[in-house]
């Protein structure tokens, strides 16, 4: 469990990384084999984020209600 969630992170990193190389070309020199420019990338790119983060959160709380992990809390002190 504990590598799929790395897995996870990630993902989430590397789509957040092309969203901002995306941005930081600013649609410059990208062209498909057709000629045309390639639209939309960067928001591709952010929506698999989200995508990737949610389905990262449903995973957690499905593997905590299923009884796969378990929380360790922090200690009281008291």
């Amino acid at each position: 469990m504990k590598y799929l969630v790395i897995v996870a992170f990630v993902a989430i990193i590397g789509s957040l990384a092309a969203a901002l190389v995306y941005m930081m070309r600013g649609g410059q020199g990208d062209e498909t084999d057709g000629g045309a420019p390639r639209k939309n990338h960067m928001a591709r790119a952010l929506a698999f984020r989200v995508g990737f983060s949610i389905l990262l959160f449903v995973l957690v709380l499905i593997s905590y209600l299923m009884g796969w992990i378990q929380p360790t809390g922090l200690p009281l002190r008291g």
